[in-house]
């Protein structure tokens, strides 16, 4: 069985479509772009190769798969012409595989490129005969895009990649957890694996584990994190106002337009899986926001981190912020994925452990672009990632 799982990245809205082949033809079958009268099976392949559905509401989960896939690759706002997503039709006219692809805009050196933002990468084993993941990618390699991403390839897909001359960012590719509450978060963890599981004789447990346990387990920031930087609240209009400007020293970044970055917010508001979105900024003492962060969480649950910012020497303080954040909103914990600029400051925080979260790769024939991701001088991952999708983690059909 092939199954490649370059999970979805990006859906930035308001980009004119990039040129793809409208059929791409081999021995082995055909490639062409998504299409409406694809949506069903490709939801099918979908649910059966990451979630595990319960017979009686699959029909339902289907549909819902179907129409969120149709919101982010067939309609996003703006676009028009053919879906950037592609499928594999094999010689007997069946599905073979699916590559979700989504376009986004960066800018290098004042030049705007166009970025293929890769997502799931599926195949059917009942009608490939292990060439619609090849396929597929070659297919993508042909269009007119400046450079392929992803950020959280698994180890196969690693392996199958690599030799495609995609660069591995492995300061990326790891995710770190924090845990404040030991206890509590397992037992939020196992509510998440066994929904339908009444686990409420477990929770005085956890709440008498914790009790005991709490000088170990202090809160990750004892004191406000600085006497010149303080935090505040903020809306996704302010973050979507400010990041941009937080991302200036980035050689290789995203270049959002005409309201791409709060359309983008506002679909990653929709996730379910892990609590509401919240966003927080730091402040200097000029009241200049210095720093910023975006993170999905609820009391009882572990917090998750879609987005983290900050300028200059401001990393610290904006990351006890979150942490604070967090803590007080009754979090057990927080989990995030690490970047190279913030994750030395990592390291400082107790109880915090690292784990493999998945792969961040980029491919480009622009050597510009190489040098800059070589460098690590790329932004990468969070907004410009697939945390922020429903794909990535939510059950459908509830």
């Amino acid at each position: 069985m092939m199954v490649f799982t370059m999970h979805l990245v990006s859906a930035n809205a308001g980009l004119e479509k990039a040129a793809a082949p409208s059929v791409l033809e081999s021995q082995h079958g055909s490639v062409r772009p998504l299409a409406a009268e694809d949506l069903e099976r490709v939801a099918t392949l979908f649910l059966t190769k990451f979630r595990q559905q319960r017979r009686h509401r699959l029909n339902r989960a289907i549909a819902e798969t179907a129409e969120y896939m149709r919101k982010i690759y067939l309609d996003p706002a703006g676009q028009s012409g053919a879906s950037n997503a592609l499928v594999q039709i094999n010689r007997q006219g069946r599905l073979g595989g699916f590559l979700g692809v989504l376009k986004a805009r960066y800018e290098l050196n004042g030049a705007t490129l166009n970025a293929a933002i890769i997502g799931p990468l599926m195949a059917d084993p009942g009608a490939d005969d292990g060439s619609a993941g090849p396929q597929l990618l070659r297919a993508l390699h042909q269009g007119e895009y400046d450079l392929q991403l992803t950020d959280s390839a698994n180890r196969t897909s690693l392996a199958f990649a690599r030799p495609m001359k995609y660069q591995l960012m492995s300061a990326h590719c790891l995710g770190w957890t924090c845990i404040f509450r030991p206890a509590a978060m397992v037992a939020a963890t196992l509510r998440r694996k066994w929904p339908g599981v009444p686990l409420f004789a477990l929770d005085p447990c956890a709440r008498a584990f914790d009790a005991l346990a709490k000088r170990r387990f202090k809160p990750p920031v004892q004191h406000s994190p600085s006497q010149r930087v303080h935090r505040e609240p903020i809306d996704a209009v302010q973050f979507a106002e400010r990041l941009p400007t937080l991302l200036s020293d980035y050689a290789l970044r995203p270049s959002w337009k005409d309201g791409e970055l709060p359309r983008l917010l506002t679909l990653a508001a929709e996730k379910r899986a892990d609590g509401p979105l919240h966003f927080g900024g730091t402040y200097d003492e000029t009241g200049k926001m210095v720093g910023c962060y975006a993170f999905y969480g609820q009391a009882g649950d572990i917090a998750n981190l879609l987005q983290i910012q900050a300028s200059g020497y401001h990393w610290r303080e904006t990351l006890d912020s979150l942490f604070a954040d967090a803590w007080d909103m009754g979090c057990v914990g927080i989990a995030g994925q690490t970047q190279s600029r913030f994750m030395p400051h990592l390291f400082s925080y107790r109880n915090l452990f690292f784990r493999y979260a998945g792969g961040t790769m980029v491919r480009s024939r622009n050597a510009e672009v190489t040098e800059a991701v070589r460098s690590g001088n790329i932004f990468i991952g969070g907004v410009m990632g697939d945390r922020w999708t429903r794909l990535s983690s939510d059950d459908f059909g509830h």
